[in-house]
């Protein structure tokens, strides 16, 4: 007999999966380390007109899908209406079945707004206006949805030119859901073959009122602006590139490439290089000296169609797993700051799934017994994060590493509504451990294994951020 689709032990297969996840999963706060919101909708309590605004808008994963479907890019980054939009977002959601978009849709509407009805055209309006009705309440802005989810704390990912200002001081008061807390995200210093390198740099040197001229007064900036984050609670770096660079350099190479740069010089991918390795070497050097943790995204072969990158900017849906190799450069850029003993925590996620055992033993070569789980494989992310992906990535760690010092599941998100991914990552693993369990490959010690489950879903990462 069929179960129902989505019932309370959705994904657990068995009376130990369900046991492992409603006494030792379900209730743990929510930690999301690293996500794409926005602070002003936080510390504004902002509340959303409809559920098309919370939900669709920016969101590349749907507008994919509806692109594929045949919608027209009207109705996902254009400007029919929001119930238009929404009503063909209905109408794409039937065609999703083993997407995980079709997960994830019946997810949130029923963890956030209790609809348990399949949405498809002929539900879309009724579920479009009770939806809306819900998002009208005081429980229903911003904080309120994220006190539905438990979270604990968010690190938003911020520019270093931003000005935070709705982050708040260190150790000030926050928002009423918990601490929201600034991450530190200098790629565009780092791509210095971006066409727009030299106006990031004269921003730069607007805000840090010291004009940079030198290389050296370029990283003295980005230090400084550090150093502004940090005032803020700034716990984490991130970085989104298409794979480490390593090569060996001189500091007068990298003067000259610079000055070429500020010059307006094309590079070759020679210089480019040595420039990404130096600037990534004393990121990661600064760092190790604020004792914040580092993250690597790496794998996105963004921007692929260029018609609509023209006419609709990045971040619009575009982009894919990349192939490039990535185990020597990293092995050796993590090399070199360990070998100077300023090798901070460290985050590695590979977009490309055939990079999981690398990365499983590439983490082993630098946990070093100074921290636990000094360097991590990170979850699933972006084209990864459903079922399948997460299952793989657990596996490649418990095989080559050590599961049970994994910190966790994260967002990665522009919505709102995207923390059941929290759930849906922990029902997962519940899974995996019950069915081994069940098997035989486990024993049945359902007090420790609960244990090593909060531990991952929780524990693990508030004391690797926060210890």
């Amino acid at each position: 007999m069929a179960r129902k689709f989505l019932d309370d032990n959705f994904l657990l297969y068995s009376p130990t999966a369900e046991r492992l996840y409603f006494d030792y999963a379900k209730d743990m706060p929510v930690i999301d380390y690293h996500n794409h919101l926005s602070p002003q909708q936080i510390v504004e309590n902002t509340q959303f007109e409809n559920i098309t605004q919370v939900w669709l808008y920016g969101d590349h994963y749907k507008w994919r899908a509806m692109r594929t479907h045949g919608i027209d890019e009207s109705y996902c980054t254009g400007n029919k209406t929001d119930w238009q939009k929404f009503e063909k977002w209905g109408a794409t959601v039937p065609y999703t079945l083993r997407n995980p978009l079709y997960h994830w849709t019946h997810l949130e509407l029923q963890r956030y707004f209790g609809v348990e009805e399949l949405l498809s055209p002929s539900s879309a309006k009724h579920i479009y206006d009770a939806c809306n009705e819900k998002l009208q309440s005081e429980e229903y802005r911003v904080n309120g949805l994220l006190q539905k989810m438990n979270v604990e704390l968010l690190c938003t990912t911020d520019d270093p030119l931003d000005s935070l200002e709705f982050h708040a001081d260190k150790n000030s008061s926050q928002p009423e859901f918990g601490t929201m807390l600034p991450a530190f995200r200098p790629d565009k210093f780092i791509l210095i073959q971006n066409p727009l390198f030299i106006s990031y740099i004269e921003k730069l040197s607007g805000l840090t009122i010291s004009k940079i001229t030198s290389y050296e007064s370029l990283m003295k900036a980005l230090k400084t602006r550090a150093e502004f984050f940090h005032s803020k609670g700034c716990l984490v770096a991130d970085h989104g590139l298409e794979y480490i660079c390593a090569d060996n350099y001189t500091a007068e190479e990298i003067e000259t490439i610079f000055q070429k740069a500020m010059s307006g010089q094309a590079l070759s991918r020679i210089e480019a290089t040595k420039y990404m390795s130096a600037i990534l070497i004393d990121l990661g050097k600064m760092y190790h000296h604020f004792g914040w943790v580092q993250q690597f995204h790496l794998g996105a072969l963004r921007n692929n169609n260029l018609r609509a990158l023209r006419t609709l900017g990045p971040d619009t849906g575009w982009d894919s797993i990349g192939d490039w190799s990535q185990a020597c450069a990293l092995s050796l850029f993590l090399g070199r700051l360990d070998e100077e003993n300023t090798l901070t925590k460290t985050i590695i996620y590979p977009l490309n799934p055939a990079d999981n055992e690398v990365m499983a033993t590439m983490i082993g070569n630098f946990n070093d017994g100074s921290i636990r789980g000094k360097v991590q494989f990170g979850s699933s992310w972006w084209f990864l994060d459903q079922k399948d992906g997460m299952e793989k990535q657990i596996n490649a760690l418990s095989n080559m590493g050590l599961l049970s010092c994994f910190i966790g599941m994260l967002t990665d998100s522009r919505s709102f509504l995207s923390f059941p991914r929290h759930e849906y990552f922990r029902r997962i693993l519940c899974n995996i451990f019950g069915n081994e369990i069940k098997k035989g490959e486990l024993p049945n010690d359902i007090e420790w294994t609960g244990k090593i489950i909060q531990d991952i879903c929780y524990y693990n990462v508030k004391n690797y951020l926060l210890a």
